[in-house]
């Protein structure tokens, strides 16, 4: 007896193997690496970048060969997607890591100083991203202005102060004190604009040191500026909130953020007690997705 075997009962194929990389895309990926280390450059301005993110995203093979090559330039891949591109952030021994110790040293010769350019950069995080829920909400964009971020450090230095007044321990501390005790006295006492005769900040009074922070910000790609309101007025970028997730966990912005920030729409902020309902005041302008 013949058996004759229909087509349509015969077994599915195998899926075939995907096609082995390529040196060209070894190159593809390093390209898509060196796009992501172009902090102001977006897919959307971009239709190579564009399209290799696409790629990233759709293509499992390459997106691990893309992380392979980023990992062996000691970049970490934070996210890949059409907002951000490919944002990376430098690991501590990467060539391309500028450690805080190193911007501060670069913009001021005084071991004080050094530490006030670090709160200056801690203060911008926390009122760019003033509530955990505006780290996690993609759509979110936060706003500052040079003034109101040295308005509110002076708040916390009066916070901190009335602190270490009720704690018996309003004496000044060592250079190397963690957290904020080894900031906020000198910035309490240091002048504010500290202005030139021709009216320019000196680069020594915090408002210039906040100026010298946004300015770095900016040219990292993770600030924009919108005006110069209030000293200067900027919004947040996607790659500025996913480096401040990585920042949110540290001990010295849980410090500074518990000690109450209430945000208002023109970037600048308040430690003055919150209304803790759940209504926010008119106009606070929150949350601030656009502009």
């Amino acid at each position: 007896m013949t058996i004759h075997h229909d087509a349509a009962w015969a077994p599915d194929t195998e899926p075939s193997a995907p096609a082995p990389l390529t040196p060209a895309d070894v190159t593809e990926a390093a390209r898509l690496v060196s796009f992501g280390l172009q902090a102001k450059l977006l897919p959307s301005r971009d239709a190579e970048y564009a399209e290799l993110v696409r790629r990233y995203r759709e293509d499992p093979p390459f997106s691990r060969l893309a992380d392979a090559v980023a990992t062996g330039m000691g970049l970490v891949v934070l996210e890949v997607s059409p907002r951000a591109g490919m944002a990376v952030a430098a690991a501590e021994d990467s060539v391309f890591a500028v450690r805080m110790g190193d911007y501060s040293r670069r913009a001021a010769s005084e071991s004080a100083d050094r530490f006030l350019h670090g709160l200056a950069h801690l203060a911008v995080a926390a009122l760019a991203f003033p509530r955990p829920e505006d780290l996690a909400d993609d759509g979110y964009l936060g706003r500052v202005t040079v003034n109101g971020v040295d308005a509110f450090v002076r708040q916390a230095c009066r916070r901190l102060e009335e602190r270490a007044e009720a704690e018996g321990a309003n004496t000044d501390p060592a250079s190397d004190a963690p957290g904020l005790e080894a900031a906020w006295r000198v910035w309490s006492r240091r002048s504010a604009t500290g202005a030139t005769k021709d009216a320019r900040r000196l680069s020594g009074s915090t408002i210039g040191i906040v100026s010298k922070a946004v300015l770095f910000l900016v040219d990292s790609g993770f600030l924009q500026k919108t005006s110069d309101d209030a000293g200067g007025t900027y919004r947040t970028t996607a790659r500025y909130q996913l480096q401040v997730r990585d920042l949110a966990g540290s001990a010295a912005m849980a410090e500074l953020t518990e000690l109450g920030v209430v945000p208002v729409t023109d970037g600048t902020a308040t430690l003055l007690p919150a209304d803790h309902t759940d209504e926010l005041v008119a106009d606070a302008g929150l949350p601030f997705h656009q502009l």
